[in-house]
């Protein structure tokens, strides 16, 4: 018995093109953006989903309706947002960036710390063990859940996903908006199993 679950992070916005961390704050999809969510669609046709969970925030609910709308049904739900950076909500990437080692534990000032969203993740992932077991579902979401799985599915610590994420992207000019996807099964013991993460 397991639910299996697809991961997709929206679609590149128009903060991701200036360098912008978003928050919870609502932006647009950009151009590219849109693209990329109407290509996923053709690239996953051949997958089954019996259900489609997204962000509550904007970006995330029109990259999941791009992809998926007239396909399955699509539940926003407000556990699957980004961190929320308080005052530093759409504040530029470089100065939240070296902001994120410290709020591992410690809370974005009025916002929320990674272990925070470390915390609604799980509930969510028991909410699907609950109630969607054998199901195929597909979720649509932001960066720091998807960092919060591994967290909570493959024995990382947040400050080495941090650190770690911190060097490789060094030198990165481009990195958000295009679609990591993940593949993992709820086993009900737990037993976790990730079987690739690629980026399409």
């Amino acid at each position: 018995m397991a639910v299996n679950i697809t991961y997709f992070v929206h679609g590149t916005t128009t903060d991701n093109e200036k360098e912008i961390s978003s928050g919870w704050c609502d932006v647009e999809l950009s151009a590219l953006g849109v693209r990329q969510s109407i290509t996923l669609r053709d690239q996953i046709k051949d997958k089954r989903f019996d259900i489609v969970f997204c962000s509550d925030l904007k970006r995330a609910v029109d990259s999941a309706n791009l992809t998926f709308k007239d396909f399955v049904k699509i539940i926003p739900d407000k556990r699957l947002r980004e961190c929320n950076y308080g005052k530093y909500n759409a504040r530029l990437l470089e100065i939240v960036e070296p902001m994120q080692k410290k709020c591992i534990t410690e809370r974005f000032p009025e916002g929320e710390s990674y272990e925070d969203v470390k915390n609604r993740i799980a509930d969510f992932l028991e909410f699907l063990k609950q109630n969607f077991d054998e199901k195929n579902v597909a979720i649509v979401a932001h960066k720091a859940p998807q960092l919060a799985l591994d967290v909570l599915i493959k024995g990382k610590t947040w400050k080495r996903i941090v650190c770690g994420r911190l060097a490789k992207e060094k030198g990165v000019a481009t990195r958000m908006g295009v679609h990591p996807q993940l593949e993992i099964q709820l086993g009900i013991d737990p037993v976790w199993f990730y079987p690739y993460l690629t980026y399409v």
